[in-house]
């Protein structure tokens, strides 16, 4: 695998990424008071996008495509490959891993919760950056899911950022490699 996959994901304080239906005013009526995440020098720094279906279709809601620029695959057994020509859909993980592969993506942004999860379980994730909105939801759609083993993290840096949020960096250790 010649590629680096990293996530840059928010969460609330229990976990989870959007409410259950997908939602997430919580993160942004407060993500603005924040300040400086360190979102757009990570953009900057990544050549493909890699997205679930749920998150792809969160980002059709934006007013303007937040991935101008950059390649984007998005890894659904569903969505219509004729839906978008900003986006090559992938069935699988390992056609998705082919093409990334053939096409010589270096740094993989990857977002949305199963698709990050699956990319922890394969083993293909290398970094994780977590900021964490100081709110409880109770419910909803959590980052992590239930894991065959344990994923040992490097904790590289936390830092406060403003209005309650924090931020946290890991490296993945790939055990055996």
């Amino acid at each position: 695998m010649s590629f680096h996959a990293a996530a840059f994901i928010a969460t609330s304080l229990d976990g989870y990424i959007a409410r259950p239906d997908g939602s997430i005013d919580w993160l942004t009526t407060r993500a603005e008071h924040a300040g400086e995440t360190g979102y757009d020098e990570f953009m900057s720094s990544i050549d493909t996008v890699v997205l679930g279906r749920n998150t792809y279709e969160l980002a059709l809601t934006y007013d303007l495509w937040p991935y101008e620029g950059k390649q984007v695959e998005v890894l659904s057994s569903t969505l219509d490959p004729n839906t978008d020509d900003r986006i090559l859909v992938h069935r699988t993980l390992d056609a998705l891993v082919e093409t990334l592969t053939d096409r010589g993506a270096q740094r993989i942004y990857t977002d949305g919760a199963r698709t990050i999860q699956t990319f922890l379980t394969a083993g293909l994730l290398n970094e994780l950056t977590i900021t964490t909105a100081p709110v409880l939801l109770g419910t909803g759609i959590p980052l992590f899911g239930p894991l065959t083993s344990d994923i040992p993290l490097t904790h590289n840096a936390t830092r406060t950022l403003n209005a309650g949020f924090t931020q946290s960096d890991y490296t993945i250790q790939h055990v055996g490699a």
